[in-house]
């Protein structure tokens, strides 16, 4: 495998498994916060908007439950064609108040990633009585870390190792406060943010934890389970026009990512990146790659395909999708994201 700088490398090996069976082998997880009309519009979808999403869900899709998604691609059992997912993080009120009616009229399950302690001490969070009403109509409820902080910030003094025993302990510590209240422990983390690094994906899976982020992509068996994608759907992502590609998309199958870690430090990402891609479900010369919506050069070199990235010099968070259309469901796109995670020179992290 050819290492170059500034350079995305994708090697395509043979499929593992009949083409016929990707479809099966997946499912799309959809990420909201905000269900109202009066608060930040990127990350907020009106109760018409979501009503929309909704209704295109019960014509086109059918909704399960995360746990059941979960559980069977792990069993590498197949799953209903395009199954979907609805997940929301922060188990803001307005959840409650505007997308849970929604929800109920349609019948579709639900999970809120939330904050325990917050959970009835801060006025725009639910609390217990409506978390335990919700999750008797059809909700699950699952952990968000004990505050909504930047997981990746470390303390003046702290070594890595003080500090991911302390960011896991802060997650245990939720984790027993959900078991409290609801009777039960999914052992399912969503970061903040979508903010993690190598090592605390190691830490979570080591202690049993499932875990999910904020970059783009479809889910399957041989998705990595420590940092599962799922679809913004709230703010300039709520178009249903976009988001009906994103609802039929396929996990494209990937191992062997280089970099294995999404923490990059300033003044600009000077590294490679490169996967595996297994299957003979697509064709290398029309997979595509994007860097903050901009279409990025690639070349060929049997079955290499290599994508310059544009340097990134801006703290934050970035991501590189690369897509490429299926050749046996028509009309469906295979989809990768590589998500970047950059502090300030200060090594704060932006909001």
């Amino acid at each position: 495998m050819r290492k170059t700088r500034g350079i995305i490398a994708l090697t395509i090996t043979s499929a593992l498994l009949s083409i016929n069976t990707w479809a099966k082998d997946n499912a799309v997880i959809l990420l909201y916060h905000h269900v109202s009309d009066s608060t930040p519009k990127v990350t907020s979808v009106s109760p018409d908007t979501f009503r929309e999403h909704m209704q295109y869900l019960t014509d086109h899709h059918q909704v399960l439950p995360l746990k059941e998604v979960i559980e069977t691609l792990q069993n590498k059992q197949p799953l209903p064609d395009k199954a979907v997912v609805i997940t929301f993080d922060d188990g803001y009120e307005n959840i409650y108040d505007n997308a849970h009616p929604i929800l109920k009229e349609f019948s579709f399950p639900y999970t809120i990633f939330i904050n325990p302690p917050l959970i009835g001490n801060v006025s725009y969070q639910l609390d217990w009585q409506q978390v335990k009403t919700m999750a008797n109509e059809g909700a699950s409820f699952a952990n968000h870390g004990s505050q909504h902080t930047h997981m990746l910030t470390k303390g003046d003094s702290e070594s890595d190792e003080s500090w991911l025993q302390r960011s896991i302990q802060e997650i245990e510590n939720a984790e027993t406060i959900l078991k409290d209240n609801l009777g039960y422990s999914l052992k399912y983390f969503a970061y903040p943010y979508g903010e993690f690094d190598s090592k605390l994906q190691a830490r979570l899976s080591s202690k049993g934890y499932i875990s999910f982020a904020q970059h783009s992509g479809a889910i399957a068996s041989h998705s990595d389970f420590s940092a599962l994608p799922r679809y913004p759907s709230a703010g300039i992502y709520s178009n249903i026009k976009s988001l009906m590609v994103k609802l039929n998309s396929l996990a494209m199958p990937v191992d062997n990512v280089y970099p294995s870690d999404p923490k990059i430090e300033l003044p600009s990402y000077n590294q490679h990146l490169s996967f595996n891609v297994k299957t003979e479900d697509l064709r290398p010369p029309q997979i595509n790659c994007f860097q903050n919506g901009q279409a990025l050069n690639k070349s060929l070199d049997g079955n290499t395909v290599s994508v310059a990235i544009t340097p990134i010099t801006k703290p934050g968070r970035h991501r590189l999708n690369c897509t490429a259309p299926s050749i046996s469901e028509k009309g469906r796109f295979y989809w990768f994201s590589q998500p970047f995670f950059m502090p300030t020179a200060e090594g704060k992290w932006l909001d």
